[in-house]
């Protein structure tokens, strides 16, 4: 039995590995206190990833907020505005329960899979203020961690 469950664990992880060795490009969503600059700068600088500014693009989404509030942004992203206004007709549109906000404390990350919408990375980094070097080393240590798949 501990073998099973050893062998599930590893492949667990080779799953998520996997999931994030197949991210090419990321696409920042807003963060606090402007870290998605910070960290775009620090992913170009890395070369591990492309950083794209066009959400099509994007293999992975990092934010720092999770929840109803970023899916409701994914969508704005990514569905054609004809398709997300509803039609004039009497049939009520359907709307998936609403998630509540994962994210609440501040120094969360996320990488989540666009077509999964699955978190495939995170960390937590808290910043101790908005200072400019603090955040571009935040934004170095997330980087380097995202690049060595930690």
């Amino acid at each position: 039995m501990q073998y099973l469950l050893a062998f599930t664990g590893f492949l667990a992880l080779s799953v998520q590995a996997a999931d994030l060795a197949s991210v090419k490009s990321i696409y920042l969503m807003p963060m606090s206190r402007g870290l998605d600059q910070y960290l775009a700068q620090k992913l170009v600088a890395n070369g591990r990833f492309q950083v794209v500014t066009d959400p099509a693009k994007a293999d992975a989404f990092f934010t720092d907020r999770i929840g109803s509030n970023f899916e409701d942004s994914l969508t704005e992203l990514l569905v054609p505005k004809p398709l997300i206004e509803k039609k004039d007709d009497s049939t009520p549109a359907y709307k998936a329960p609403a998630m509540q906000p994962l994210s609440r404390g501040k120094g969360n990350v996320f990488l989540v899979d666009r077509q999964s919408h699955t978190v495939i990375w995170s960390a937590f980094a808290p910043a101790k203020g908005s200072d400019v070097n603090e955040l571009s080393k935040i934004a170095e240590q997330l980087a380097d961690k995202l690049a060595k798949g930690k």
